[in-house]
């Protein structure tokens, strides 16, 4: 017999909330069934969601976009909840994916989006995936997510000091992300576990108005005491040591850095624009990194769109030269993604 005491997961503690009362019930039935889960209390209208988090704690809320016969009124809901539970997590319920909605669910708070037509069976996965601190959305989702963030490239939440938002700990977490490590290789040079770095790097997407790690890759282009250095610079401008400070890292097999080399071909920041360069160093970023791979994926297909077969084909070609180089094949689905394009 084993002498080893069982680990017990912790219960999350969770609030349903649906346009009615039979649905908000039938949900919060299909979730007791996971041992993991209690359902907290299941409610209708917006009045009982306040009072529920007034007075009592909440891990994760699980609401339907739709609220009081109002449209979209859960997802103002969801606000007010942020302002009185800034620490709860959120799933919207989303009758379909149109993009204004999800944006305005991401921009509300939420870290997961469920659809109806997904079973009941996997509403309580996604509640735990999002209580341990992960996004919970499909590819479509998280695209519109980053056409969001591409169309309003001078809108920032970060506030005039930018970075100083940080404090110590979460700029040390944002300086190791920036150099290409995985939340596990952060954990262990800061000393901490990696559910603690998880929690360092929602903070820090909240104060600086990202939700996801690429976001935070991008935006820290723009914060130079952030940048990833090269082992010995001699350039003779801050652009062109910016660019062959990312050039250096993603030859050494940083997989932010690639994936930051790869937007900054596809913008024409600090080098001239490149599509095929970039389409290049996004096939090597996605077989470089698990953590940000569906992220990196839909970058890649937005950019695909505005390609032709030949460029899309001939990045193709210069990846596997590239990572055949390094000992690394591209997968055959890249293959997939010349099907459709513009001929030259």
């Amino acid at each position: 017999m084993s002498l080893m005491p069982t680990v017990r997961e912790p219960v999350i503690q969770v609030l349903v909330v649906d346009n009615t009362r039979i649905h908000a019930q039938l949900l919060a039935d299909a979730l007791r069934r996971d041992a993991s889960v209690e359902v907290v209390a299941a409610v209708s209208h917006s009045q009982d969601v306040i009072d529920a988090a007034r007075s009592r704690k909440i891990d994760v809320a699980v609401i339907g976009c739709n609220l009081d016969e109002k449209p979209l009124h859960g997802i103002e809901t969801l606000r007010q909840l942020k302002t009185l539970r800034s620490e709860m997590r959120a799933v919207v319920l989303l009758d379909s994916s149109k993009r204004e909605v999800v944006i305005e669910a991401f921009r509300a708070g939420a870290r997961g989006l469920f659809t109806r037509h997904e079973s009941l069976e996997t509403l309580s996965k996604c509640v735990r995936r999002v209580y341990e601190g992960q996004i919970w959305a499909n590819t479509e989702q998280v695209g519109f997510a980053i056409e969001a963030l591409a169309g309003s490239p001078t809108i920032r939440a970060v506030g005039a000091h930018g970075m100083e938002l940080l404090s110590r700990r979460e700029l040390e977490v944002v300086r190791c992300l920036a150099e290409g490590l995985s939340n596990r290789e952060i954990a262990k040079r800061l000393g901490l576990s990696q559910h603690t770095i998880k929690n360092y790097l929602f903070r820090v997407f909240d104060k600086l108005g990202v939700s996801s790690r690429l976001e935070l890759l991008s935006l820290t282009l723009t914060q130079p005491n952030l940048q990833v250095q090269p082992a010995a610079a001699n350039t003779t401008s801050d652009q062109e040591d910016g660019f062959e400070a990312m050039q250096e890292a993603a030859e050494r097999g940083s997989p932010s850095a690639q994936a930051k080399l790869a937007w900054m071909y596809w913008q024409g920041k600090d080098v001239p624009a490149d599509p095929v360069a970039a389409f290049k160093w996004y096939l090597i970023s996605e077989r470089s990194s698990e953590e940000i791979k569906d992220e990196i994926n839909v970058a890649k297909r937005k950019l695909a769109d505005k390609m032709t077969a030949d460029q899309v084909m001939e990045a193709q070609r210069q990846a596997a030269e590239k990572l055949r180089n390094t000992k690394i094949e591209v997968g055959t689905n890249t293959a997939a993604l010349s099907v459709g394009r513009r001929s030259s």
